[in-house]
C-alpha cells in the first residue's frame, strides 16, 4: 500500500490500528483512537490487565478523569480489543508503540521492551503498514535501533512500510486531557511520513501538530524534560540555602516569580515519574560518542535524586530533639507514588527513603490512599509511629486535621517535603521540619 492510500485510510477512518503497551500512555491513546470511530487492537504482556480491559474496566488506580467511562464505552462497541497474541496484528495499517523505555544502573537506555516489540512485530508486519514510536527515546535511535531491528529480515524502509516518532507528553491525573489538547511533535522519517502521522493525529488531539525529522522529535521530548529537571533542581537547591540562612523558599519563590520572565518552580523530596528523572539521560546518551562537555544535566539529576535523602536527614535531626536515634524509630512514610491522587509509583522518591531508612535499621510504616497494599486507614497506621513524613501532597493529607495526626503519633515530629503541613512551622508543640525553611 502506498503512503498516498494509507493517508486516505487514515483520513476516512478506515485504517486498523494496533496499539502496543496498554500502560499510563497506550491505554488512553487506544482508547482515544477508538472513541472517534477507529477500529483499535490493543497488545499487551500482562494477562490481568488484558482481562480488565476487555471488559471495560480501568487497570489505573488514582484519579483519571473520565478514562473509566471511555473505556467501557469502547469495549462495549467492539471498537477496542486487547490481546496478547501479535499475529492479531496481521491486519494494522497502523501500530503505536507505547512501552517503558527506563536507563540502567548506569544511566544508558534499556531497551528491553522496546526491542522485544520490534523482534515480533517485523514477523507479522503488513506491506505498507506505518509505525509509530511514542515512547521517549535518546536521539539517534529511531535510526541507530528502531529501523535496523525492523528490517533484520529483510524489510526495506518507505517500501516495505513507513516509520516515524511521535513522543507522548501525558501525565497521571491528565491522561486523556493532556492527549487532548496539548501539541505533539510529530517526526517522520520522511516529510510525507510526517504529514501523513498529522492526518492521523489530527483525529484525536486539537493542540498543534508540528510535523519534523524523527531526530528532532527525539530531541524536542527529552530536551523538555531535562529542562524541567534542572528548573526543579535550582528550586531544591535554593530551598537548601533557605534551610541554611534561615529563610522560607516558599516565600522567595512567591517573591522571585512576581519578576517579570522568572517562574521558579516548586522544590521538594525529590523527583519521579517515567519521565523526568531518566529522560535527561536520554538527552545526554545521544552525545555520549561526541566531545559535548555535559555539566548541567547530570547535575541537577544528582540534586534531585539527593532529596530523598536529605528528607532523612531532616527526620534525624527532629528525632533527636526527642532524644531519638533513627535506628530505633518507627517512621510513618505519608505517599508513595510519585504524584499527587496517583498510584504510579515508577521511581518515586518514595522507594529511595524508604530504603534509607531501612538500611538505618529504621521500621518503617508506608501509607498511601492510590497505591494497593498501602491504602489502610491514615491515623490507624500513625499509631505507634515515632515520626511521620510526607512525601505526596495527596488529597487526603490537605484534607487532614493534622492535630489529629499528631495525637496518633508517639511524638510531634513531622517532616514535609511537599508544604503540606506549613501552617505548623513555628508552633513550640510540633517538631516541624520541612524543605526549604529555615
Amino acid at each position: 500500500m502506498s503512503l498516498d492510500a494509507l493517508k486516505e485510510k487514515i483520513e476516512g477512518k478506515q485504517a486498523k490500528i494496533a496499539v502496543i503497551g496498554l500502560g499510563y500512555v497506550g491505554l488512553p491513546v487506544a482508547a482515544e483512537f477508538a472513541r472517534v470511530g477507529f477500529e483499535v487492537i490493543g497488545v499487551d504482556v500482562i494477562d490481568e490487565r488484558i482481562a480488565k480491559i476487555n471488559v471495560g474496566e480501568s487497570p489505573i488506580e488514582g484519579n483519571e478523569p473520565g478514562l473509566e467511562d471511555l473505556l467501557a464505552e469502547v469495549t462495549a462497541s467492539e471498537r477496542l480489543h486487547a490481546t496478547s497474541d501479535y499475529q492479531e496484528l496481521a491486519d494494522s495499517d497502523v501500530i503505536l508503540i507505547d512501552v517503558q523505555t527506563p536507563v540502567d544502573e548506569n544511566n544508558e537506555p534499556r531497551y528491553v521492551a522496546l526491542k522485544a516489540v520490534l523482534q515480533d512485530l517485523r514477523k507479522v508486519l503488513k506491506k505498507g503498514a506505518l509505525v509509530i514510536v511514542e515512547s521517549t527515546i535518546a536521539p539517534g535511535t529511531m535510526n541507530n535501533l528502531v529501523q535496523p531491528l525492523l528490517e533484520e529480515d529483510g524489510l526495506v524502509l518507505n517500501d516495505d512500510y513507513y516509520l516515524g516518532n511521535c513522543p507522548e507528553r501525558v501525565m497521571p491525573g491528565k491522561l486523556l486531557h493532556n492527549l487532548r489538547t496539548l501539541s505533539r511533535v510529530v517526526g517522520g522519517m520522511t516529510p510525507e511520513t510526517a504529514e501523513a502521522m498529522v492526518s492521523l493525529y489530527n483525529h484525536v488531539v486539537e493542540g498543534d501538530l508540528d510535523a519534523v525529522d524523527c531526530v528532532t522529535a527525539e530531541l524536542v521530548k527529552t530536551a523538555e524534560n531535562a529542562y524541567r529537571d534542572v528548573q526543579i533542581a535550582f528550586a531544591n537547591e535554593v530551598a537548601l540555602i533557605c534551610e541554611a540562612v534561615g529563610g522560607d523558599v516558599w516565600k522567595v519563590r512567591e517573591l522571585v516569580n512576581k519578576s517579570p520572565g522568572r517562574h521558579m518552580l516548586l522544590p521538594g523530596a525529590g523527583v519521579g515519574g517515567h519521565c523526568i528523572p531518566k529522560d535527561p539521560w536520554l538527552l545526554v546518551y545521544g552525545a555520549k560518542d561526541s566531545e559535548v562537555p555535559l555539566r548541567v544535566i547530570p547535575a541537577a539529576r544528582m540534586t534531585n535524586d539527593s532529596m530523598p535523602l536529605h528528607m532523612a536527614e531532616l527526620l534525624t535531626d527532629a528525632l533527636a530533639e526527642h532524644d531519638l536515634a533513627l535506628a530505633s524509630a518507627r517512621v510513618l512514610v505519608m505517599g508513595y507514588a510519585y504524584l499527587e491522587n496517583s498510584d504510579d509509583t515508577r521511581n518515586s522518591p518514595s522507594t529511595d527513603l524508604v530504603k534509607a531508612l531501612a538500611e538505618s535499621g529504621a521500621e518503617v510504616v508506608i501509607h498511601d490512599p492510590y497505591v494497593p497494599g498501602y491504602q489502610s486507614d491514615l491515623l490507624e497506621s500513625a499509631k505507634g509511629c515515632d515520626a511521620a513524613v510526607v512525601m505526596v501532597r495527596h488529597s487526603e493529607y490537605l484534607d487532614l486535621d493534622v492535630e489529629l495526626l499528631k495525637a496518633a503519633l508517639n511524638y510531634p515530629v513531622l517532616i514535609d517535603g511537599r508544604a503540606v503541613f506549613s501552617q505548623v512551622a513555628g508552633q513550640d508543640d510540633f517538631s516541624y521540619k520541612a524543605v526549604g525553611l529555615g
